[in-house]
């Protein structure tokens, strides 16, 4: 059973989610919340494994709370789907930094939310990694003025190629291709780098990507 919660402050919002999540076997929407504190007292007080987060709500809003699951440890296993209005939420790739696992905007299909929660929920991204890279150089994120070398420090040559790679939103098959490997092993370079670098998942991988200087916005 997937465990949902759902943090937005417009109460029809809410209730149209967990209308459309009942009618599932294997999800529960276990709370809602309607302020990013509130949240935080529904996540520490009830076991949780997807949260479906807005981002403007009073009283804490939701790059606040997902930068407070990120950092607890005892949330770690908390995914968090930013639901937005997309063009208008200019913090949303702040809230991929702090360890939000994507995004769905709220016009999405129905089936779309519920393959959502449950690709969330099994620890992998809601978007591809190249969705995600249009969308961070869309919106002029904050990055770092000077490119952070010192995040690759533990990763060999070979695993830098591999995460400028996963930065510019190939598969683990596109990558195989590219490198003229196996898709075996191109997918266990991706799982070391994940480990070595504590990502929680491949959005992670491509914020990386652009910190380090292995990616900057337009390349190919």
């Amino acid at each position: 059973m997937i465990r949902v919660a759902l943090a937005d402050d417009q109460v029809l919002v809410r209730a149209g989610f967990r209308a459309l999540l009942a009618a599932e076997d294997d999800v529960e929407v276990v709370g809602e919340a309607s302020s990013g504190t509130e949240l935080l007292e529904l996540v520490r007080r009830e076991p949780v494994d997807v949260v479906l987060m807005d981002i403007r709500m009073p009283d804490g809003d939701g790059l606040w709370a997902t930068e407070q699951i990120a950092a607890d440890p005892q949330l770690a296993g908390v995914r968090v789907v930013i639901v937005t209005t997309f063009e208008l939420d200019e913090y949303v790739a702040r809230a991929v930094r702090a360890g939000a696992s994507g995004f769905l905007v709220k016009d999405t299909e129905p089936v779309d939310l519920i393959r959502a929660v449950r690709v969330v929920a099994e620890g992998e991204a809601l978007l591809s990694p190249g969705v995600t890279k249009r969308l961070l150089e869309r919106m002029s994120i904050g990055l770092r003025d000077a490119p952070d070398e010192s995040l690759l420090a533990a990763l060999t040559d070979r695993e830098r190629e591999v995460l400028r790679l996963v930065g510019l939103g190939l598969t683990n098959d596109e990558i195989a291709e590219r490198l003229v490997l196996s898709p075996l092993t191109a997918k266990t370079h991706v799982s070391r780098i994940m480990s070595k670098l504590a990502a929680r998942d491949r959005v992670h991988l491509v914020v990386v990507a652009y910190e380090s200087g292995l990616v900057a916005p337009g390349w190919q």
